[in-house]
């Protein structure tokens, strides 16, 4: 076993990290806890016990925190606790989201980037059956991962049974926490009652389930290297070209739009992928540019042109006067003004040369309601919103246009179109642009 975590660390280059451990002190984390304390000198590992008392039971959790307390004194490792506050919600999803705030809390504490968890060869399998039971697709077969993000599991080649005996080999008194007998709880009624019966079909049933999850990897790659190159052609930043993308095989869309919301909170099974892909071929045919709700804060934007995953942002109402040249930063966006008597054509729409001579009192801001622009080329005024409707300007993006003004006359719509008020084919006065 210590050799497979020795190897574990030299794959994955931490020798010399702050590596905190999620220390629960039952069999599992106790087992690691205690092989990396044996090694930490030689490979320069500075430890920290990090564990999270979820304040279910009582005394006894408190008793269970001691004990790891205690362990860690023993053994010179450090020790950091906290313990959950007396409303939460008794029940696996919850205590699992709070254990990771408080994980993330102390890889920041710490000014780590290296947590390892316990997770195991059985635990692994326990994974697969219920994400299977769930209903799960290619990637959710690969099951447990040996790394993701900042967490490492160095032990997931090893057997519950093999943890265990070290622990009596080694005479460690681990926690004992028995709601893990609990079949209420669904991860135990797949340990206590699932795997069994399964066992009766096949002994090696465990082995079985973690060789798919390797197969699942394996075969997640090679479709993640064809819809990488796919991607390249279809993708413009974060925007999905909409003509090439409907042109795709349904599989392939699929899988696009999976990569898409992976990220957001989003309850993405096959059913919600198929009505995604349904919305977003309807709208296309349809030519009404709309959006589909993918979470709290989440949609997909779709349009003839684009395919788009934005978010919920707070529209910026600040104003800034232009005083004089330079660069003033806005809504995570820079504008630029300068001197210039120079006209260079340019086909960059993020530069215009322009010509202020009859301005004066100028800002830049957000769009506001009864905003007005006289387009280029225009006798007459027209309202900005009708204006960048027919720019085709998605609605999303319109908030965080920045514009130059004088008062409610629209002067520039940075990076989208000019005022007649301002054009210049000549001599300009000034040259201005815009970084978003």
């Amino acid at each position: 076993m210590r050799a497979v975590i020795e190897e574990f660390i030299k794959e994955y280059k931490l020798i010399g990290k702050t590596v905190l451990v999620g220390f629960s002190g039952g069999f599992d984390s106790m087992c690691l806890l205690d092989n990396l304390s044996k090694i930490s000198e030689e490979y320069s590992l500075k430890l920290v016990a990090c564990h999270y008392n979820h304040n279910w039971r009582g005394e006894i959790a408190k008793q269970e925190q001691e004990n790891c307390r205690q362990f860690c004194k023993q053994r010179n490792i450090e020790f950091y606790t906290e313990t959950a506050p007396n409303a939460i919600k008794k029940n696996e999803t919850e205590a699992r989201e709070l254990r990771y705030e408080f994980f993330y809390r102390a890889l920041e504490k710490y000014n780590s980037d290296t947590l390892f968890t316990a997770h195991n060869f059985d635990d692994n399998a326990e994974t697969l059956i219920y994400r299977i039971s769930k209903g799960t697709g290619i990637v959710g077969l690969k099951g447990i991962l040996p790394k993701r993000d900042c967490f490492y599991r160095p032990l997931l080649t090893i057997s519950r049974k093999e943890i265990e005996q070290y622990c009596k080999e080694n005479n460690l008194k681990p926690n004992n926490d028995k709601s893990n007998s609990d079949t209420i709880h669904k991860r135990n009624l797949i340990r206590h009652e699932i795997l069994p019966l399964l066992e009766q079909i096949n002994p090696d049933i465990k082995k079985s389930l973690n060789s798919l999850s390797k197969i699942a990897i394996s075969e997640s790659e090679i479709v993640d290297e064809y819809i990488s190159e796919v991607s390249e052609k279809i993708f413009n930043g974060n925007k999905i070209n909409s003509k090439l993308f409907v042109k795709l095989s349904t599989p392939v869309k699929q899988k696009i739009i999976y990569n898409l919301i992976y990220q957001s909170e989003y309850d993405y099974t096959l059913e919600s992928i198929t009505n995604i892909l349904n919305f977003i071929e309807t709208t296309i045919k349809n030519n009404k540019p709309s959006k589909y709700s993918v979470g709290n804060n989440g949609w997909i934007y779709v349009d003839t042109n684009i395919i788009e995953l934005i978010s919920a942002n707070e529209k910026s109402d600040e104003i800034i006067k232009i005083s004089c040249d330079g660069e003033y930063t806005i809504n995570n966006s820079t504008f630029s003004i300068k001197k210039c008597e120079t006209f260079e054509r340019t086909k960059d729409e993020t530069i215009a040369f322009v010509d202020l001579t009859n301005y004066n009192d100028l800002y830049i801001r957000t769009r506001k309601d009864g905003d007005i622009i006289q387009p280029l080329g225009s006798k007459g005024h027209t309202k900005l919103k009708k204006y960048l409707m027919e720019k085709k300007i998605p609605q999303h993006e319109r908030d965080n246009l920045i514009l130059l003004t004088d008062g409610h006359e629209i002067l520039w719509v940075a990076g989208i179109g000019l005022s007649d008020k301002i054009k210049t084919t000549t001599k300009p006065t000034h040259k201005i642009s815009i970084k978003y």
